[in-house]
């Protein structure tokens, strides 16, 4: 019986699709495809945000059981930032990912077939040179010129692809598209050739069926979007896998609970995007005082009225240079600002070690009514390592509702903003913490956060 590949695409599909989802709700979604027992996770391509560097270092570093993918983008750097980002996954696999249909071609990358199959394999053997497993996505392949999509898999193998995948971002195909597509495609290469079917016509199911009958080794999954859902594969396989004579390792038991919860997750996020998106257009110079009160308590805070008349003096000041400001700006101002209180505790100094051959540790010292506390601990990166040490010295887990990292500065020498969320008996309480160290600013905003609990709580 053959073994299909199933590789999900729910992190990549939820950031081309513009959906805003919190430090957390990217971590969950990982975590429960790793528990899905799929055996690909697919992150999205770096934007050069350090916040979603941080962001899917974590991922990569917590998933155990399936290779870990990525992006690789256009250019030497772009490769190297990749490699970077998911070093301290178990198993890592880098993507080039390239259109072959002629609008897509040259509306994106301005280039004609015969640049682009140069390209594709330059990016190829730049990336197979620095990782073992290099995969070609071919991006809107059902509408490439006749013969163009076979010549850049020859290519792509020639420069040291190991696996390909065939796209369908148009949504046009039929079933019978990708038994053709499939036949061509294996009858030029010897590697393994996967299928991303859309399901915009309501047939992702069918074609996928079909691409595995003609020799497919492998189906893209996403929990988002009109793409095959993990729970539909689960079922054919669980019902089928002897009509097919094939097989997956995913969880068929678990597959639609798993599935489920990550639709929570994602239906949840666009919910609060709307509210954020009514949000967003509240803050200019003619808001009042109200404005913030309302939107502070939509977000999730409870300010009191002097917070909130801080916070508005300061949304003031803001607008009056930029005429609005957005949601994001509105939360930094929050935790900048709101519920300042006397610091409990004061860092002292930390220690933090990572590499993708060793477990991430942190060691971070406290201070505490003139005592200092020494907090050690490992964790999915050097940032998590770094908040299970803090929790050690405090003898307490809080929920941790929001991460995020902006670049205040620019060059080499950046400084760094950390804004942190922790959860407490239900309300949140914002921690805002600055360095030219990313992880000092992030351990900076939680003991910033953390400072506001204790006061909240005596």
């Amino acid at each position: 019986m053959r073994k299909i590949t199933v590789s999900d695409v729910t992190l990549k599909v939820v950031q081309q699709e513009g959906l805003a989802l919190t430090f957390r709700e990217k971590l969950a979604i990982a975590e429960k495809l790793n528990a899905s027992r799929v055996d690909a996770i697919e992150l999205p391509e770096l934007n050069g945000s350090k916040e979603m560097d941080v962001i899917y270092r974590t991922i990569a570093s917590s998933i155990k059981n399936a290779v870990v993918k990525i992006p690789v983008g256009s250019s030497e750097e772009s490769i190297k930032a990749a490699v970077e980002c998911v070093k301290g996954a178990d198993k890592v696999c880098l993507q080039v990912v390239m259109p072959v249909s002629t609008a897509q071609m040259e509306y994106f990358y301005h280039l004609k077939a015969p640049a682009m199959q140069v390209k594709i394999g330059e990016l190829i053997k730049s990336a197979s040179e620095i990782c073992e497993c290099v995969e070609f996505v071919a991006l809107d392949a059902f509408r490439a010129e006749e013969g163009f999509i076979e010549s850049c898999v020859k290519t792509a193998v020639l420069a040291g692809a190991k696996s390909v995948t065939i796209s369908d971002d148009a949504g046009e195909a039929f079933p019978e598209d990708y038994k053709k597509i499939i036949e061509k495609i294996k009858s030029v290469c010897d590697v393994p050739v996967y299928v991303q079917p859309s399901d915009t016509l309501s047939m992702a199911a069918a074609s996928a069926v079909e691409a595995i009958k003609a020799g497919a080794d492998g189906v893209k999954t996403s929990s988002f979007g009109k793409f095959l859902s993990m729970s539909v594969i689960s079922d054919i396989f669980r019902t089928k896998k002897f009509d097919m004579d094939a097989e997956c390792t995913v969880d068929v038991t678990n597959a639609k609970s798993i599935s489920a919860v990550i639709n929570g997750i994602t239906e949840q996020a666009i919910e609060e995007d709307e509210t954020k998106n009514v949000l967003s257009g509240v803050f200019d110079v003619n808001s009042d005082i109200k404005d913030v009160a309302v939107a502070s308590k939509q977000l999730g805070y409870e300010l009191s009225d002097t917070d909130i008349g801080n916070v508005y003096e300061e949304l003031k000041k803001l607008c009056a240079k930029k005429g609005a400001v957005d949601v994001k700006e509105i939360e930094a101002v929050i935790a900048s600002t709101a519920m300042q209180v006397p610091s409990t505790y004061h860092l002292v100094n930390y220690v933090v070690n990572s590499g993708n051959i060793i477990p991430a540790t942190a060691n971070v010292t406290l201070e505490k009514d003139g005592e200092k506390f020494t907090g050690v601990s490992t964790g999915d990166g050097p940032i998590d390592a770094a908040f299970h040490a803090i929790e050690q010295i405090i003898g307490h887990h809080y929920e941790l509702d929001d991460f995020q990292v902006h670049a205040v500065t620019k060059g080499r020498g950046a400084v760094g903003s950390s804004i942190i969320r922790l959860r407490a008996d239900g309300k949140l309480y914002p921690g805002n913490g600055v360095s030219t160290d990313i992880v000092g600013a992030c351990i900076r905003a939680y003991v910033n956060a953390l400072n506001k609990i204790v006061y909240g709580e005596n």
